[in-house]
């Protein structure tokens, strides 16, 4: 069956095989057995029930929760020459009609329907009388009453298994920990599924997070190296999402707004245009992402703390959807903890509830003010150990000062505590700089003993103290006041002198190469005129055929075609995500427009630039070897190239238990004067460790060594 899969996998999709758990959980569902699969946004979730739905006889039914979800998959899915329809309330009552006979006469593979139309009575009557292939549940984490993406319709999804016993389910969600995932399983009465669970990190996002300090300039120099680039920008409230679209316009970055409170036509036009033109910005509220399925979005960007980890993952997750490098920036403050533990204090729902909300924002906050490796503190969350710090976030690549806080934190709890603890931050920092002004008179506060103790510290640096001291929760909001600080319990031994605080220091924004424009990274001066032209052919196309530009051929594989420069229709069919359909149709037009502009540069396109900013993003060899369209070995070979010439650590390129490398180092550095050859040292490591990668340890030792 495995055999069949893969020949669908590149006949239809054009890929030359699967990723991660995605073999093993096709031959699962494609065999009749029930599946839940966790696997992060961009990981090829889709393709876990297409493959089965075209390997299995009869109809496969998709449970989706948003109709532009479906409109995309079913727009990707015609383009592929896969026969799928999306049943929903955007019909005529005729077309809807033309699709049920189509249904009956089984010329549909894949029928998409919203939870809330599935579990109707009549359509539910209506499937009984076909023959269905699966049942595929997208979105499965909607289930979770606890979710902040809670659909009451998908608790009766699990009537599924009643009406319809033989036939396999699987559920799937990018997001979902220990127990939203046995929520799923209870709920869906998926018992018997079996469970794959993948890795949540998402190697190739870069995490950076800063205290917003002018959060307008701060945004606008984060995105002036992301000119062109397609994004999304997210803010709390309607009125802020307004104003920044029209702010960042002005600034000459086109930008659409996105929330709640604008008409459904205006929201669905907003999202079509984002969808289909390159370099979009959409500034929104939470009420925009889920299923959003563009692929190239290069960067995602907070304004505004969100209120858990799991939101914070599941947003920065709609950038680099593609594989290729994208950014995830933030900027918070203070301000947005007050508003967040109000808006939670003024919540409806039981106490247990409200605890347990705080646990998720407290988590955010921990993450906001972490000295350790962000990407190991959000994958910890999620039950993922990742053994090494990342050298790919703020934390790792900038370092984090850390000072030892003890006394002016004393000063600042002591300040809080003598004007009666009602106060904000920012009559707390006039109190401690000792500032003379109309409100400190009328209180009196110039008499406290605390007056002008601070004077050795600017206001920034207090005011991030209290911002720290509220995320370890040393200090409270006030929240029946006006947002005022008060002690807690937890403060009295720093206060007694029984316990000391090491705090962040904050470093003034850097703009490293790190942070640079994603699109920047991956093309090079001399391939920017080819790469235009085929993003400018994909456009025309995509006009054609009234679908977004991705869905004509996504980043990654124009990248392919710019770097392999294939002459021939059988070179190009070889490129990932190339299918037979798509070489038939416009493999002769991009064929043309590589020959055209290939001279461009007066040199063969180099692949090793593009090589050594894969590895730099996390990619392992077999997907680089993937993404690049060459064999394993090639990428092995040149990255012990660049392994030597020292553009790139071998921690990047490879990912070798610590103990292990040890010992392979050991090996060829036992005896003098020069490293034996690999095969010498082969013979030690039969069946461990294969010889590629004893290449890039050597090559490394050669550069350290200088041999």
């Amino acid at each position: 069956m495995l055999d069949q899969a893969q020949r669908i996998l590149k006949d239809v999709f054009g890929y030359d095989a699967f990723r991660g758990n995605q073999g093993a959980i096709i031959e699962r569902v494609a065999s009749g057995g029930d599946a839940l699969v966790l696997m992060p946004t961009g990981g090829g979730k889709s393709l876990c029930y297409q493959v089965p739905a075209l390997l299995r006889d009869g109809l496969a039914v998709v449970v989706s929760p948003l109709i532009a979800l479906m409109d995309d998959q079913v727009a990707t899915l015609d383009e592929l020459g896969v026969s799928a329809v999306a049943l929903n309330s955007t019909l005529s009552p005729e077309q809807q009609r033309d699709i049920a006979e189509r249904l009956r006469r089984q010329e549909i593979k894949l029928l998409y329907l919203a939870p809330e139309r599935l579990v109707q009575p009549r359509m539910l009557a209506f499937l009984q009388r076909l023959p269905i292939g699966l049942f595929a549940i997208d979105e499965a984490h909607c289930v979770s009453q606890w979710g902040h993406d809670f659909r009451p319709e998908y608790l009766q999804l699990g009537q599924l298994a009643e009406f319809f016993p033989h036939v396999p389910r699987l559920a799937l969600t990018a997001t979902a920990d220990k127990r939203t995932r046995e929520e799923i399983v209870q709920r869906l009465h998926l018992e018997n599924a079996e469970r794959f669970l993948s890795s949540f990190d998402r190697p190739n996002i870069f995490y950076r997070i800063v205290p917003k300090e002018q959060p307008r300039k701060q945004l606008l120099a984060f995105l002036s190296e992301r000119k062109g680039d397609a994004g999304i920008l997210y803010c709390m409230s309607r009125k802020k999402v307004d104003d920044m679209a029209a702010f960042l316009t002005e600034q000459g970055f086109p930008a659409l707004p996105y929330h709640a409170g604008l008409s459904n036509e205006l929201r669905a036009f907003h999202q079509k245009r984002f969808l289909n033109e390159e370099g979009l910005i959409m500034v929104a509220t939470i009420a925009f992402g889920m299923g959003i399925d563009k692929p190239n979005v290069r960067f995602v960007a907070h304004l505004d703390l969100p209120k858990s980890l799991e939101a914070y993952y599941q947003e920065t997750g709609r950038a680099g959807r593609d594989g290729l490098p994208a950014d995830a920036w933030m900027a918070y403050g203070l301000q947005d903890v007050i508003f967040l533990k109000q808006m939670l204090n003024n919540s409806e729902g039981d106490e247990r509830h409200k605890r347990i909300e705080q646990h998720k924002l407290d988590a955010m906050l921990a993450l906001c003010e972490e000295t350790r490796c962000r990407r190991q503190v959000l994958l910890g969350y999620f039950d993922e150990h990742l053994a090494e710090p990342c050298g790919h976030c703020d934390n790792c690549v900038d370092g984090v000062q850390t000072w030892d806080a003890t006394e002016p934190a004393r000063q600042a709890l002591s300040a809080i505590y003598r004007s009666g603890q009602r106060y904000g931050v920012g009559h707390l920092v006039d109190i401690l700089l000792g500032r003379d002004n109309e409100k400190i008179r009328s209180l009196g506060h110039q008499h406290l003993s605390v007056f002008g103790l601070g004077k050795s510290f600017s206001e920034g640096e207090w005011r991030s103290l209290y911002r720290q001291l509220v995320a370890r929760g040393l200090a409270d909001v006030d929240l029946e006041g006006y947002g005022g600080l008060r002690l807690n319990d937890s403060c009295r031994a720093l206060l007694r002198g029984e316990a000391s605080l090491e705090l962040r220091r904050e470093q003034p924004t850097k703009t490293t190469k790190t942070t640079a424009s994603a699109a920047s990274q991956l093309v090079r001066d001399d391939e920017r005129e080819t790469w235009e032209a085929l993003r400018a052919l994909r456009r025309k196309l995509a006009e054609e055929h009234s679908v977004p530009p991705y869905v004509i051929f996504p980043d990654a594989t124009l990248l392919e075609m710019l770097r392999s420069q294939p002459r021939t229709l059988s070179d190009m069919g070889r490129i990932s995500g190339v299918g037979a359909r798509k070489l038939d149709r416009y493999g002769q037009a991009f064929l043309e427009v590589l020959q055209g502009t290939a001279a461009v540069g007066g040199s063969p396109v180099d692949i090793r630039h593009e090589l050594i900013t894969l590895a730099r993003a996390g990619m392992t060899p077999a997907q680089i070897a993937r993404q690049l369209d060459c064999s394993e070995k090639n990428v092995y070979a040149l990255l012990a190239e660049a392994i030597g010439q020292q553009q790139l650590s071998l921690e990047q390129a490879l990912d070798i238990p610590e103990a292990l490398l040890m010992e392979i180092q050991e090996a060829f550095l036992d005896g003098e004067g020069e490293l034996p050859p690999v095969a010498a040292v082969a013979e030690l490591f039969a069946g461990r460790v294969s010889e590629p990668v004893l290449f890039c340890v050597r090559a490394a030792l050669e550069a350290e060594f200088e041999l």
